[in-house]
């Protein structure tokens, strides 16, 4: 880009047909190209790059524009392949979200389950601060993102919801607490108790119990909350697996379709009330309403409407989720 080439004050500009790209000679593209290598590469300010070329800073600026709109510089992009940038932008805007990160959805459900837990944990890597109150539901793919967690500021861990004890892996939500504990090296206060007892009264007894009422006394406290979402079937509910037939049939009737940490909602993100709420040992919606950060980690096709519920109800404000329920939720 020659002194030459550029307009001073008075001059008429010089005249060039609209359809016609400018012809750039050697010198001036050799010359671009330096000044776009210290600009992008070397992350010289244009004033410092001026000042070695002997140039203005509008002039470095004219440069990086020519580097650009002649192919010498080219802006791409990217993000690893199991993050879908645009579906995420979308849900994010959609619904008013905090956050919305997107994985790509994969054949299997495992593998998917898997993409969500690795990038949940990476996700609490980067947003957790240290003297967070940190609360950790159970589910499945909760529980690979304990496993994959590799770092965590020092803060206190919390359990949000007592273990289903009648899965062979109930004690998931314990572990995931006590492995985010150890990579903190903050306090932990983990529920070694059911998630759901059988009546009110038992419920009532193991609340009074003084290693759960210390995790239930953080519940006020917490300012980061990673749950999960279920619907309100056998395949998409551990808590509908969990009840009587009776209960289930009674909460389908009351317009229930999705639940998270045993607090269940209908269609319109309105909380349904029933007994099921005194039998659980489980943070409440009204308490997980006032953490600053809550993060859902949800997916598979089969969740979409539930996740569209919670969505409704303006409790979340991240959420982990896969292409077909992002497409889903979208459509």
């Amino acid at each position: 880009m020659s002194e030459a080439a550029d307009e001073r004050p008075g001059d008429a500009p010089a005249p060039m047909s609209a359809e016609k790209t400018p012809v750039r000679g050697p010198a001036e593209l050799v010359l671009v190209s330096a000044i776009a290598r210290r600009f992008y590469l070397d992350g010289r300010s244009k004033i410092e790059i001026g000042e070695e070329f002997g140039l203005s800073r509008f002039k470095v600026a004219r440069a990086l524009e020519t580097a650009r709109e002649s192919g010498i510089v080219r802006i791409d992009i990217r993000l690893p392949t199991r993050l879908d940038a645009e579906l995420s932008d979308r849900l994010r805007d959609t619904f008013g979200l905090r956050r919305a990160i997107v994985v790509a959805a994969a054949e299997d459900p495992a593998h998917t389950r898997q993409q969500l837990g690795t990038v949940a944990a990476d996700l609490l890597g980067e947003i957790v601060t240290p003297d967070d109150v940190l609360g950790l539901a159970w589910g499945r793919t909760l529980q690979v993102m304990g496993a994959e967690l590799t770092r965590l500021p020092r803060c206190t861990t919390v359990q949000l919801n007592g273990v289903l004890s009648a899965r062979t892996d109930g004690a998931g939500s314990v572990e995931t607490v006590r492995r985010a504990a150890q990579l903190s090296g903050g306090p932990a206060y983990p529920v070694y108790a059911p998630l759901i007892l059988p009546d009110a009264a038992t419920a009532a007894t193991l609340r009074a119990d003084p290693g759960i009422a210390a995790a239930f006394a953080h519940f006020d406290r917490l300012t980061t909350a990673v749950v999960a979402i279920g619907g309100w079937d056998e395949h998409s509910s551990t808590v509908y697996q969990s009840i009587d037939p009776a209960l289930r049939e009674r909460c389908a009737a009351l317009g229930v379709r999705a639940e998270m940490s045993a607090q269940l909602f209908d269609a319109d993100g309105a909380q349904v009330r029933t007994e099921l709420d005194d039998r659980v040992l489980s943070v409440s919606a009204a308490q997980l309403r006032r953490v600053p950060e809550v993060v859902a980690v949800a997916g598979g096709e089969h969740k979409t409407e539930a996740i569209a519920v919670m969505l409704r109800t303006g409790l979340i404000s991240t959420l982990v989720t896969d292409s077909a329920v992002a497409r889903g939720l979208l459509d």
